[in-house]
């Protein structure tokens, strides 16, 4: 089990590189987290919903997501507290009283069930917990670190992030705070996102092993991410307001950094494309000056709508995309901010109506059902035919009006094919319920090229092929992972000699 010494430490990106390592070593690996909290979610190929770090987890053991896989995952929605998804479908709203003692009786049999399947079928569960087994005020509720851990008889590695500073005292304060029988279960702990010269931190480790005598299992340096799925929403904080690059001829591609942004990997792959600079604002300047303004997914549609209406961005992008060359795209709820107008009639969110941007000709109804299904089709958008390989996650009903010429013909298994979003302005202004629309080589590439022409820019001289390198990204991260680990201290030596 990978634990951490707080939220964003690295227990995912740690968890991704022991499933690709064991599954290397032929080993029948599946990852498990009982419980995650994030707004970046994934479907499975049956149509329902996980966090997206399980379903990176799972690729690189070489799996399909499922939903045992992750059994509870949490929204967070405005005011309302957060939506919860058990196994891969809504459940229901929690809100801050929710998360008591009550919550763990209502879902522990979840877990129990999803993680005994699970082990069940596979050698070897490589466990994630969440934020830190020592939050102390949230013990008797707690349903994903230690009491996994000792349903699942597993050893535990606690990681902390070395680059945030004081990782000494988050390691020892975290294990001072275990009772003896968590305690007993710290196999030991991992500095991650080390950068410089690791022997300067022996007298340190030395001193803790004294005092907690908690061995470190190893240093992982800091690691190019790039590429590779992230689900927390520091790392659009980190990716904010850093100015357009004014050297070169790169496509301007401003993301909207809504409060609730919801799938903003949706747009990780155009980031790796050197013909690209793409960034996330809440600057309507910068909205002004780019070629490509994308409202993303979202948790809270009608709520992050009236917060664009609060600060003019919706202004600076209806502006946008009808100056001459201009491009607007909608993704999910984007698509349904770009609309007629929007109604939540049963509260699904925050509730109310709200009249959207007026730039394409729909109208969207919240229903209590949500949309969990992966889609394959085709689109002319960008100028060419192309493939289209993504998800659809959302809870709007969306009627399209005469306006409105449809973005993409999509399939869902054998059902047949529906309409898929909608175009204006010859294609300029463009919304689609598809996720992962960026992902794929070809949809991404004829994007790219169809920008550029419409917004006076030349072709690319280069265009990325991320598909091929996302594999060999996570060998890379699996390789260097692999080095700096003790894996013995977790493992018997006779599994690790496989």
């Amino acid at each position: 089990m990978v634990l951490g010494t707080a939220s964003h430490a690295g227990k995912s990106v740690i968890a991704t590189a022991l499933c690709r390592i064991f599954a290397r070593r032929g080993m029948r690996v599946a990852p498990f987290k009982a419980q995650n909290m994030s707004l970046n979610s994934a479907a499975t190929p049956d149509g329902l919903e996980i966090g997206r770090a399980q379903a990176l987890q799972a690729e690189a053991a070489g799996l399909a997501p499922r939903t045992d896989m992750n059994p509870i995952l949490l929204k967070p929605m405005s005011n309302a507290g957060s939506q919860a998804v058990v196994n891969g479908r809504v459940f229901g709203v929690l809100d801050a009283r929710d998360f008591t003692g009550e919550r763990k009786r209502v879902f522990w049999p979840h877990v129990v069930g999803a993680y005994e399947r699970l082990a069940a079928e596979f050698e070897l569960i490589v466990i994630e917990g969440a934020g830190s087994p020592a939050e102390i005020n949230l013990r008797a509720s707690d349903i994903v670190n230690m009491p996994v851990a000792h349903l699942a008889d597993a050893r535990c590695m606690l990681v902390a992030d070395i680059d945030r500073g004081g990782a000494f005292a988050a390691v020892a304060g975290t294990v001072d705070l275990l009772d003896s029988a968590d305690r007993a279960r710290v196999a030991g702990y991992v500095f991650n996102k080390f950068r410089g010269n690791a022997s300067l931190l022996n007298t340190g480790i030395a001193a803790l092993f004294e005092r907690s005598g908690i061995p470190c299992l190893g240093i992982v340096p800091a690691l190019d991410m790039t590429g590779l799925d992230e689900e927390d929403g520091v790392t659009v904080e980190r990716r904010r307001e850093r100015g357009w690059d004014e050297a070169g001829d790169r496509l301007r591609i401003a993301v909207v950094a809504l409060p609730h942004i919801a799938n903003f990997t949706d747009f990780d792959a155009l980031e790796e494309e050197p013909s690209v600079d793409l960034m996330y604002t809440r600057n309507s300047c910068a909205i002004a000056s780019a070629d490509v303004v994308i409202l993303p997914g979202t948790k809270d549609t009608i709520g992050d709508l009236r917060w664009m209406r609060e600060r003019e961005l919706d202004r600076a992008v209806a502006a946008r995309a009808s100056r001459a060359g201009g491009i607007a795209i909608g993704i999910c709820g984007g698509m349904q901010m770009l609309g007629i107008s929007i109604d939540d009639p049963l509260r699904v969110e925050s509730g109310g109506s709200c009249a959207g941007l007026g730039l394409l000709d729909l109208r969207s109804r919240f229903a209590a059902e949500k949309t969990t299904i992966c889609v394959r089709g085709e689109s002319t958008a960008f100028g060419t035919r192309v493939a289209i390989d993504g998800y659809e996650i959302h809870v709007g009903v969306t009627e399209y009006g005469a306006g409105a010429a449809p973005f993409a013909q999509l399939r869902c298994g054998d059902d047949g094919t529906h309409r898929n979003g909608a175009l204006a302005l010859g294609g300029r202004i463009l919304g689609t319920y598809v996720h992962g629309l960026f992902a794929p080589d070809e949809p991404r590439h004829a994007f790219i090229a169809w920008a550029r022409a419409l917004c006076g820019r030349a072709p690319a001289a280069h265009l990325e092929a991320v598909q091929a390198r996302r594999h060999a990204r996570i060998d890379a991260l699996a390789d260097a992972v692999e080095a700096a680990l003790d894996l013995g201290a977790l493992l018997p030596a006779e599994t690790l000699a496989r």
